[in-house]
This record gives structure tokens, C-alpha cells and sequence, in this order.
């Protein structure tokens, strides 16, 4: 190693050498971590497919000269504004988390040791590492302490790597146990995981059953447009006889509304939302797919120490055993224990917090701890080679010392063995024969919050697993004070199967488990999985990787490891245990209200592409049969204020209330059973009534007036029903919000400018009868197929069960399924 090498490795850069890197370009200058700039984010709302068409017929009727049948122009306006302020919303939100929660590594610089976010790291860089640290660029070994590194994320290979001086170490892994320093020579765009870590953390909607769901539907609905298109722009402009104006303004009233022009805006609002909505507790949604896989959740597995125990822990007491007599004090020893720790853990910190008194012997060996073997240790020389760990690990298991420790553990509180080796801790060998000294017991603290989270869980229809690496009775004993079923019951994981057949039955079936290696972690989640589970895991040690990684959705603590954050979808920077349920919540309400969106906007399709082939074909058959042509009954200012009150302004409010329903397998179908046959029924009925009223190709321009009134009576009156159906469960924001609708449309209807101004006439007694008889049937007959083909019992069953539940839980005490 040459002098300038040493230099390096003990001291890091200079302030100069640095400033020259970053002047040079030689920075870890990563891609942000949102896929879209703001010019991407609006070009992408502004320039849409949607868009486009209803531009053309907007421009189709203002060549009519009717400004006011024009009105529907303003839903290009509000596409775009709507969707560009939610998403630049989202963004905001994700980029300041995002600030909060990346890892940061630890640099010398100037003979110092310091902190920096990623981007700041140059190329030469010093970069020390230590357990549970993400290894953010490509680099070379200066270093190591027993360094073993897990590049299971980059390579799919779950073994740890020892990594010596001179090893190369890649961007994308990280520390498993042990320490050290690596020099950065690959940064920025050249690391290996960089674009990788880039793909990954973009705001995107993809790999969504929800999303493809949406995309299919258009597809469909893109096909049933092209016939149903051409069948209207022959019957307006060639079969009608009318003049010109008003056929194209028949055409465009025709085909505006068999664009779901909300649908794709009402997704996006709702997701972006959600991201706005969980960062306001601290959440980061590091990918946004995650909130459409939380609304399915129904297991989660979550790690007993800092999920549902406090991260800090209090020494509460050294009882020796053994031959405990033997000096050095254990006191002594155990303080030399915490202070010679490069890394140290939870219970590490809480021995130097209450022992800092170090002596100051020099050692001789380590061996750091990792979840795999459960101790860690220390040699020094001729004061002993001494070891602290599981006690049922570095004992026999039945011995009278593992059984106290079994005793106290049962109790709640964590014990750990101090005792002698009779080799060095570093030897092939260790740790040997094993001589207890002491049990060192460490209270911990359970969360206040975590028994609350689990009743709701529990009332949620979620299952808890509680997979943790401690000891099996006393991760038992924090269950069962928690109130956890199956928690004085549990499961020590090493005389678990390993075969999935075997084990998935048993996880399953119990609750909790201790002893539990990371391996097993994920060997569990898999075994869910086979199942048919949807698993979220929660974590914060580097022991839960690979769980993580495995999981349906992945949450870590924000004050976890930064491996752990890095792999995790969501990320609670409050370190609360207790967020959690808002966080699937949300996710429950994003996709239960989009599929009851997206009832309303293919419902209008349907029955306007149904009512728009049943007049063209009627227009085509006066041709071929010699009867007065149909032409199409609405003016485009008509198909404006149909949706305005029974889709634009209720798809809004719903597509945000809350919505606590867990979300199902089956999108498509399930929306298809409703908005199907509401659809085909409302178009079947609006065209039957048109007749009704419809005079004949001579008819007058009143009788003309009262017949469109007619079908739009009827159209109208089932047309809110399919809201209300959509709405249920009803609680009292929702019939207002149904009674608003009526109260717009009899306004509309009743006072006489705004009859004038969209040329409406229910003054004909007789037709306007036939128009609400027509609704009346139309209404009978949706509500049979939603009971018949659709979830009708289901959903009112689910309803009641959920708004009971979270009216009773603590932490949505004054809400419910249905109030926010």
C-alpha cells in the first residue's frame, strides 16, 4: 500500500480534493427519485388521447357557432389542471420524504467522519461502513472487522460475503455483520445499482392490477367507439335530414359522452392523494403500486423489537451464575463489551448507558453479532475472550442456567448471557466451550399504540404474525400483554420444517414465533403466500431483508437500517408502529373508491354507446323501411349537465371519501357486473321513451324541445339511482350528496332561465309522465341486477361489518367506514 494509499484510508479527502471532484463532474449525481419533471408532468396531463378527442368535437361544435353547446371544452380544461395539481402535489411530497428517509453514509473527510446525503459522495471518497449500512456506491475495501456483505438485491444469492481488503464492493448491497471503510471508485450514473435504484423508485402506476384493469376497459370501450361512432355520424349527417348545425350537434352530443373522460383523472387524483395524505403522517410511498397492494393486505408479519417494543431498551439488572466469581467483575467486562463495539445495537447501548465506566483493556479479536448466529464477542488477551448472546444458543437449551433465563424471558424482558470462551472469539472454532458468567436482563418497553393497532387489525379481518429472532417465550410473553391470540403459545423457529409444504400450515395456523433466523423470515412470507395471502412484513433490522424484499408490500422504520429502508415500498419515518393502520386504510380507500368511480363513468358509456346504436340503427332502418328517421335526442349542452350531477361532481367526492373495504381479486368483472346491465337498462329505457314523445320529422321545434325532455327526465331519474346504488353504504354525506343531485336537477328543471338556456320543456304533463314511469321501471330493474348479477348482499353486508368495527376501535374512534 503506497503512502499517498495510507493517507487515504485514515484520513478521507480534503475539502480542496472534494470541491475539485464536484467542480470536475465527479459526483454521485443519481436521477431523481420521481420518474417525471414538471414539463413531463404536464405535457402528460395536457397532451392525452382523451384530450384529443373531446379538442375535435369541441372544435366540431364551436364550426356550429353554439358556444354554449360547447360547455363540455371545459372538461379538457379541468382534465389537465386537475391532474397536474395533484400529481406536482404528489411529487412535492415524495421528493421532501424522500430527503428524510434516504440513507445517508458516513464519509471521512479532513481526518473526520461525517454524514452526507447520497448525491454528495465523490469519486475517492472514504466511506465507512457498519452493520445494516446500504452500500450507496461502487468502491474498494480499505478496511474490514469480519466484514460480510449480502448482495442478495443485485446478485439473488442469499449467502453473505466475506469482503477483505481490496475486495470490491457494489452500490445496491449491504453490511450484514462487521466493519469497515471502502473507497468509492465507481459514482453516480457508472455505479452498478444506480439505474436500477432509479427504475425503482419512480412515481409510476404500473404493474397495477388496477391500472391494466383501467387500461382494459378502455381498449374495450376504444373498439365499441370506432362502430358505434361511425353508426352516429351517418345517421346525423345522411339519415336524419336535418340541417347541418344540428346534426353535428347531435353527432358531438352523441359521441362526448361514450368518452370516459374521468376515469384515467379520477385514478390519478385518487393515488396522488393517497401519497399527499400518507405523507402528512410521515409515510413515504417509495413506490406507488404499494397503496393499490395494501388495500389487500391480510397478513401482516411484524418483527416484535421496534414494531411493537420501543427501539431503546434499559438495563434492569446482572444476575450471575455460574462461576461467576472469577475476575474480572462482570460489570467490568460488560462495559468494555459496549465500549469496544464499533456498530452497536439496542442492547448494546442501553449496557454503555448504564455501565460507562470502561477499564480500557486493548483487545485482541471480534466477532460481530449477526441475527444468523445470535452473539457477538470480544477478546483480550490476558483478561479473557468473553461472549454475550442468546442464552439458549451458547447453552444447552435444557440446562438449569437456560431454563432461568427461559423464566425471566417469560416475563417480557430481553436476557442475554455474559460468558467465557476458551478460544479466541475470532477462531475457526468459536465460540467453543462456554463458561456463564451472568444473565444481563434488559427491560423493554411496548409500545402504547401497539395493542390498539392490533384490535384493529384483528377487526379489520387481518391476521398478525409476530416473527421475531428473540427468544420464543419471551416474544410470547410481549404478544400475550398485548392482548395477540396464540401469543401464550409460541413457536420456537428452529424446530420449525424446512420444506414449505410443511411449514406453511404451521405459520399459518400460529402466531408467534421467536428464534427466527432471516432465512426463515422469508422462508415464512413464502409460505404465506402459497396460501393465497397478501403479506406485508414490517422491519428495521438487517435481518429483515430479505423478508422485505419477499413481501407483498415491504414496510420498514424509519429509524431502521438503511438496507432495510431501501427495500422496503413503504417507509414510516414516525417510527410508529400505529401508522400503519392509516397507511392500509388508505389503501383500501384509494382502490374501493376508484372501482365505485369507475361504475359511474362506464355506466355512461355503456347506455350512451347502447342509445347511440339504437338510434343510428333506427335512422338507418327508416331508410330501408320508409318511416321519419330518429335522429339523436340530445343537444351536446344536455349531455353536460347529465354529468355534472351524476358523475363529474359525486365521482369527485366519492373517489376521496374514506373507504375501508378490503380490496378484492377481480376488478374488471366486478365492475362490469354492474355497469353493464345499469348501462344497457338506462340506454333501453331513455330510447323507449324518446319514442314515446317523439313526433315525426315534421314535429315542431317545441314538440322537439319536449321529447329530448322526455328522454332526459328518464335518463336522469335512473341515472341517480345507479349513484345511489354505487353509494351504498348510505350514511348522511351520501344521501345529501344524492340529494344534491336531485336538488341540481330540479333546479335546473324548474327555474325558467337556466330552462331556457339548456332548452329544456317538462311542461307536457302526459310525456313527462312517461318520462318518470320509465325512470320508475328503469330503477326496478338496475336494483334487480345489482342483486342478481352485481354484490349487492355482499357489499351491504361488508358495509355495516366495517363501519361497526371502525366506529368501536380507538384509533379511528369518532370515524367510521363512512364518516370522515
Amino acid at each position: 500500500m503506497s503512502t499517498t494509499q495510507r493517507e487515504l484510508r485514515a484520513t478521507g479527502l480534503t475539502w480542496a480534493e472534494v470541491q475539485e471532484r464536484v467542480r470536475d463532474g465527479r459526483t454521485n449525481d443519481i436521477p431523481g427519485r420521481t420518474g417525471r419533471s414538471v414539463a413531463d408532468i404536464v405535457r402528460a396531463n395536457v397532451f392525452t388521447r382523451i384530450n384529443a378527442i373531446l379538442g375535435v368535437l369541441f372544435l366540431l361544435v364551436l364550426a356550429t357557432g353554439s358556444i354554449i353547446d360547447g360547455m363540455f371544452g371545459l372538461l379538457i380544461v379541468a382534465n389537465s389542471v386537475v391532474g397536474i395539481v395533484q400529481e406536482l402535489r404528489a411529487k412535492q411530497t415524495l421528493d421532501k420524504l424522500a430527503i428524510v428517509g434516504q440513507a445517508r453514509p458516513i464519509v471521512r473527510r479532513d481526518g473526520a467522519a461525517r454524514e452526507v446525503a447520497p448525491g454528495e459522495v465523490v469519486l475517492d471518497d472514504v466511506i465507512e461502513l457498519g452493520p445494516g449500512d446500504q452500500i450507496v456506491v461502487d468502491g474498494e475495501v480499505l478496511e474490514c472487522e469480519l466484514l460480510e456483505v449480502d448482495e442478495s438485491l443485485l446478485t439473488g444469492e442469499a449467502d453473505a460475503i466475506d469482503k477483505a481488503a481490496g475486495a470490491q464492493v457494489m452500490s445496491g448491497s449491504f453490511v450484514v455483520s462487521g466493519s469497515g471503510a471502502y473507497r468509492a471508485t465507481k459514482v453516480g450514473r457508472d455505479a452498478y445499482a444506480a439505474q436500477l435504484s432509479a427504475e425503482a423508485s419512480k412515481f409510476t402506476l404500473v404493474d397495477s392490477e388496477l391500472r391494466n384493469g383501467i387500461n382494459s376497459i378502455l381498449k374495450v370501450i376504444t373498439c365499441l367507439l370506432i362502430p358505434a361512432g361511425l353508426v352516429t355520424i351517418y345517421n346525423q349527417l345522411f339519415s336524419s335530414h336535418q340541417p347541418w348545425r344540428e346534426a353535428l350537434n347531435g353527432m358531438v352530443a352523441a359521441l362526448v359522452p361514450m368518452v370516459p373522460e374521468g376515469l384515467v383523472l379520477m385514478t390519478t387524483i385518487a393515488f396522488a392523494v393517497g401519497v399527499v395524505r400518507l405523507g402528512r403522517r410521515k409515510c413515504l410511498v417509495q413506490e406507488l403500486p404499494a397503496i393499490e397492494g395494501l388495500a389487500r393486505v391480510d397478513v401482516v408479519c411484524a418483527d416484535k423489537t421496534g414494531t411493537l417494543t420501543e427501539n431503546g431498551m434499559r438495563l434492569a439488572e446482572i444476575r450471575p451464575v455460574g462461576d461467576a466469581r472469577t475476575p474480572p467483575p462482570a460489570e467490568q467486562v460488560l462495559a468494555m463489551l459496549a465500549a469496544d463495539d464499533p456498530r452497536p445495537n439496542a442492547s448494546m447501548l442501553a449496557i454503555a448507558e448504564a455501565l460507562p465506566d470502561a477499564p480500557g483493556w486493548g483487545s485482541t479479536g471480534i466477532a460481530p453479532f449477526s441475527s444468523a448466529k445470535k452473539w457477538s464477542g470480544m477478546s483480550y488477551g490476558e483478561h479473557g475472550d468473553w461472549l454475550i448472546g442468546a442464552p439458549d444458543v451458547l447453552l444447552d437449551p435444557d440446562s438449569e442456567i437456560a431454563a432461568t433465563a427461559q423464566e425471566i424471558g417469560a416475563q417480557g424482558l430481553r436476557v442475554l448471557l455474559l460468558a467465557r470462551s476458551d478460544r479466541p472469539v475470532e477462531a475457526p472454532g468459536a465460540p467453543g466451550e462456554v463458561t456463564p458468567v451472568a444473565l444481563v436482563v434488559l427491560e423493554q418497553k411496548v409500545r402504547p399504540d401497539a395493542r390498539a393497532t392490533l384490535e384493529y387489525f384483528a377487526g379489520q379481518q387481518v391476521s398478525i404474525k409476530v416473527v421475531s429472532g428473540d427468544n420464543a417465550v419471551s416474544v410470547g410473553a410481549v404478544a400475550t400483554s398485548l392482548g395477540l391470540t396464540g401469543g401464550d403459545h409460541p413457536v420456537d423457529a428452529r424446530e420449525l420444517p424446512s420444506t414449505q409444504d410443511a411449514l406453511a400450515p404451521i405459520v399459518e395456523q400460529q402466531t408467534t414465533f421467536g428464534r427466527v433466523r432471516p432465512d426463515q423470515k422469508r422462508a415464512m412470507v413464502a409460505a404465506l403466500q402459497s396460501r393465497g395471502h397478501t403479506v406485508a412484513m414490517t422491519g428495521d433490522g438487517v435481518n429483515d431483508v430479505l423478508a422485505l424484499k419477499d413481501a407483498d408490500i415491504g414496510v420498514a422504520m424509519g429509524a431502521g437500517s438503511p438496507a432495510t429502508r431501501a427495500v422496503a415500498q413503504i417507509v414510516l419515518l414516525d417510527n410508529r408502529f400505529s401508522t400503519l393502520p392509516y397507511v392500509v386504510a388508505e389503501g383500501r380507500r384509494v382502490i374501493g373508491n376508484i372501482e365505485r368511480v369507475s361504475n359511474l363513468f362506464l355506466t355512461k358509456t355503456v347506455y350512451s354507446v347502447l342509445l347511440a346504436v339504437l338510434v343510428g340503427v333506427a335512422g338507418i332502418g327508416s331508410q330501408i323501411f320508409h318511416y321519419d328517421p330518429i335522429p339523436y335526442p340530445f343537444l351536446p349542452r344536455h349531455v353536460t349537465i347529465v354529468a355534472w350531477f351524476t358523475i363529474g361532481i359525486p365521482a369527485f367526492i366519492l373517489s376521496l371519501a374514506p373507504n375501508n373495504e378490503r380490496a378484492r381479486r377481480g376488478f374488471v368483472p366486478r365492475v362490469l357486473r354492474l355497469a353493464v346491465p345499469s348501462g344497457v337498462v338506462i340506454g333501453a329505457m331513455t330510447f323507449v321513451a324518446y319514442l314515446f314523445a317523439y313526433r315525426g320529422a315534421h314535429q315542431s321545434q317545441a314538440e322537439k324541445v319536449q321529447a329530448s325532455t322526455t328522454a332526459l327526465i328518464t335518463l336522469l331519474i335512473v341515472a341517480v339511482w345507479v349513484l345511489a346504488i354505487v353509494a351504498r353504504p348510505w350514511v348522511w354525506w351520501k344521501l345529501l350528496l344524492i340529494a344534491g343531485s336531485v336538488v341540481g336537477y330540479a333546479i335546473l328543471f324548474g327555474v325558467p332561465f337556466t330552462r331556457h338556456f339548456f332548452q329544456l320543456d317538462p311542461s307536457n304533463l302526459e310525456l313527462t309522465g312517461v318520462a318518470v314511469l320509465c325512470g320508475l321501471i328503469g330503477i326496478v330493474l338496475v336494483e334487480l341486477a345489482w342483486w342478481l348479477l352485481g354484490d349487492g348482499k355482499r357489499a351491504e353486508r361488508a358495509g355495516r361489518v366495517n363501519s361497526a368495527a371502525l366506529a368501536q376501535h380507538p384509533l379511528q374512534r369518532g370515524r367510521s367506514a363512512e364518516k370522515g
